[in-house]
């Protein structure tokens, strides 16, 4: 996902002091978010809203920008904050010098929030602890600029809308534009409000051993309802394991991972029926909507849990498939779309997206693949019948659209002008590049998107042939033509040796820098035994190994930057599919070592890890430092703990050949392991890892469990 930012101008080399934050993308790395999707919240540690991208947010729009609470004449000073799951938090800070005797703190204020769709709840509770009766006036102060993501993602700063009082006089404030509305309310009211400031204060006495409370209600929506609204709390599309490991970071990893993800779940309002279709929401704050890649990746690596999450997701994405030709949006028929929003999203006067975007190389690949994944998972196969002409859409897109050059390769180029320059999962404008820095040139043609394109071609003639529909054979065809021109055209070789290019540049020439990519090739099919050593080493090299998971790119080439968002910072379900991928083409040692990396990132980030993170390498600390502007949480960051799971236990099903396989690749490095709550068939599935590596398995009846 891109993050086009604007920077300061100048004409000296030194930046001015302070540093000019205007239209710079809003830091978050030492932000609190809570979420409950469609809606979320961000504030400082202190629980403040005090700029930047804090606020309460509904549906791509900031509903709340202010909100501070100040005891007039006494210092308030934050002593600490945690999560409640993923939808609340908790902060904690002391009145300084209030009522105190003596060193110890004596009146305290607790912060409890809670974040549901459309709705935030803040609950202060003051309590005197100490030994003398206190007097103060706490104040709260409440503003918003109902501003779009868009300008808040840009840095832009807008003029905060006065409040509208209501007719429940003092206790009540409200705003509104455009068909969005926000209202908030305060029990008990305020003892004094101040307009149009926003300023509710309180007054309040507190004896020895008593506590004073206040709620806070805020409420936001369209007129016209969400776009993809809420699900219901207990209609979870998967089933929730329970790990129990040698190893707590993965157990406490997973744990939170999962809380995060019941929170991303959105629904799509054209499901027909009583039960919509659910799919998840790519990320807080900058992506909480329908992605295509997103979310495809995300259903699949969570299908030891269940196939509900990607049959929604697959039919989601499927009422939205492309049927016409629309340079504007990029639809082409069979495409699937890259995202979805409520309007325009205008970044900036040369980089604006329309409210349904197709710009992306790799979504309609990667949905034949989830179709296919999601079958041998054990996907109804009647529903997985009613999908198959979308498959056949797909893939004839594939064929007719992808590889519009006529040369067998799957290509992008931003037929608007306006869009995102690169189109595969590294969308930056910077990040496809030669090994001398050079950027490349459109169309161009991503390595692993040929292999997503290959696997999803292998894996849509199965589904033909299986369900007696025709073209298994030219699939197959097409799919080994693709693996012969790769394997022509696509090696390179340093003084390391030979390895696949990033991508094929517009002259068909090969960009050869050392990426990430590779992880994404292997366990595809696209690669022969020889070919996938030589990329399992290369993945296990300190220059794309940092110890805390995979660098995007070497960093050893021209141009990496640890801080880079796609050249050289880390991104966790980048290296979890490396994982996957390793272990699929027999390499688990050197699956297991990255797997142990983001296992550490993981505790670093107190079991949350967030859309990517910087790339110095364990050399230079033993905690990895935040990319500053990453979403946190982010769905296949969180989904990357159950795909990495998997791994370990080096499970695959094929349900309609009536076989589960475990094989635990490295899952006896976290042994004794045990895992119950898995799903396969629409049964239930548990796994015990002995510390030697030597496994139980319960399975549904009806599947034969082969193990290593």
């Amino acid at each position: 996902m891109d993050t086009t930012v604007k920077t300061p101008d100048t004409n000296s080399s030194v930046l001015p002091y302070p540093p000019v934050t205007e239209g710079l993308q809003p830091f978050l790395h030492d932000a609190v978010v809570t979420l409950y999707a469609p809606s979320f919240v961000i504030s400082r540690a202190n629980g403040a809203f005090e700029g930047g991208a804090d606020g309460f947010f509904h549906g791509d729009r900031r509903a709340l920008s202010v909100l501070t609470v100040a005891a007039d004449g006494v210092p308030l000073v934050p002593v600490g904050h945690g999560l409640r799951g993923a939808d609340g938090a908790d902060f904690r800070s002391i009145l300084r010098g209030l009522g105190e005797v003596t060193a110890d703190p004596a009146v305290a204020l607790r912060r409890r929030r809670t974040t549901a769709a459309g709705r935030l709840e803040e609950v202060l509770e003051v309590t005197n602890a100490g030994t003398r009766s206190v007097r103060f006036r706490l104040t709260v102060t409440v503003g918003t600029d109902l501003a779009g993501m868009e300008q808040v993602k840009s840095g832009h700063r807008l003029e905060t809308m006065p409040p509208q009082a209501t007719d429940a006089g003092r206790s009540e404030l409200s705003w509104a534009d455009d068909g969005f509305s926000v209202r908030l309310t305060s029990e008990p009211a305020p003892d004094a409000l101040e307009m149009p400031t926003g300023r509710l204060s309180y007054d309040i006495a507190l004896d020895p051993g008593t506590s004073w409370t206040v709620t806070l209600r805020c409420t936001a929506g369209y007129a016209d309802g969400d776009q993809f609204p809420a699900p219901p709390a207990d209609a979870l599309p998967w089933r929730t394991p329970v790990l129990r490991s040698a190893d707590r970071g993965l157990d406490q990893w997973l744990e939170q991972s999962l809380a995060d993800l019941d929170r991303m779940r959105l629904t799509d309002p054209r499901s027909p029926g009583e039960r919509p279709d659910q799919f998840l929401a790519a990320g807080a704050p900058w992506f909480l909507t329908l992605f295509g890649r997103d979310s495809l990746w995300a259903a699949r690596m969570l299908l030891p849990l269940g196939t509900e999450l990607a049959a929604g997701t697959l039919r989601t994405l499927a009422r939205r498939q492309g049927g016409v030709t629309d340079p504007a949006t990029e639809e082409q028929p069979g495409k699937i779309l890259h995202e979805v929003r409520r309007g325009t999203a205008g970044y900036s006067d040369t980089f604006s997206l329309p409210p349904v975007y197709y710009g992306t190389v790799d979504a309609t690949p990667l949905w034949i693949t989830l179709l296919h994944d999601a079958w041998r998972w054990g996907l109804a196969p009647e529903q997985v019948e009613q999908l198959l002409p979308h498959a056949e859409s797909a893939l004839r897109w594939m064929r007719d659209h992808g590889d519009a050059g006529g040369d067998g390769f799957l290509k992008y180029i931003d037929q608007t002008g306006r869009g995102l320059a690169n189109q595969g999962w590294k969308d930056s404008g910077d990040s496809i590049r030669h090994r001398d820095g050079r950027l490349a040139h459109p169309p161009v043609s991503l390595c692993e998107v040929q292999a997503y394109g290959y696997e999803a071609a292998r894996g849509g003639a199965a589904l033909l042939r299986s369900f007696g529909r025709p073209g298994a054979d030219e699939w197959e065809e097409w799919a080994e033509g693709l693996a012969a021109r790769f394997r022509e055209r696509f090696w390179v070789e340093d003084e390391k040796g030979p390895y696949p290019a990033v991508a094929l540049d517009g002259d068909g020439r090969p960009v050869d820098s050392v990426t990430s990519g590779f992880g994404h090739l292997l366990g595809t099919g696209l690669l022969n035994d020889e070919e996938s050593a030589l990329l399992a080493a290369r993945l296990s090299g300190p220059d794309l190994d940092a110890g805390h998971g995979l660098r995007t790119l070497s960093s050893a080439a021209v141009g990496f930057n640890p801080y880079g968002y796609h050249i050289g910072s880390i991104w966790p379900h980048d290296t979890a599919i490396a994982v996957h991928g390793l272990v699929r083409a027999g390499f688990p040692d050197a699956a297991a070592s990255l797997a142990d990396g983001l296992l550490t990132a993981s505790a670093a980030f107190e079991a949350r890890l967030p859309e990517l993170f910087a790339g110095h390498g364990t050399e230079a600390g033993p905690r990895p430092a935040p990319y500053p502007a990453s979403c946190r949480p982010q769905a296949w960051a969180a989904a990357s703990s159950v795909l990495v799971l998997q791994s370990a236990l080096g499970l695959s099903a094929d349900v309609p050949a009536g076989t589960l396989t475990v094989n635990p690749a490295f899952a006896r490095a976290y042994g004794p392991l045990s895992v119950s709550g898995l799903q396969v068939g629409g049964g239930s599935l548990d796994v015990t890892v002995r510390a030697d590596g030597s496994a139980d398995v319960s399975a549904p009846e009806g599947l034969t469990v082969l193990t290593g």
